[in-house]
């Protein structure tokens, strides 16, 4: 997900979308540590996609 698209989200979807991304992100890590994932750079995307979104908030955050 890149900046842009964020920036673009209200508030109240943003942190709904980080809630979903952060519980695919877990079961990605639980699955990969049973089972090899196929393409394991997956987990690096959703791990700093996770943090894009964090960014995002916490700057809306500062700017209130």
């Amino acid at each position: 997900m890149k900046i842009k698209e964020l920036k673009e989200l209200e508030t109240k979807d943003l942190v709904e979308k980080l809630d979903n991304a952060k519980a695919a992100y877990d079961t990605m890590k639980l699955n990969h540590n049973i089972a090899p994932l196929e393409n394991p750079s997956q987990i690096k995307a959703a791990r700093r996609d996770i943090a894009r979104m964090m960014t995002e908030l916490r700057l809306r955050e500062l700017n209130k």
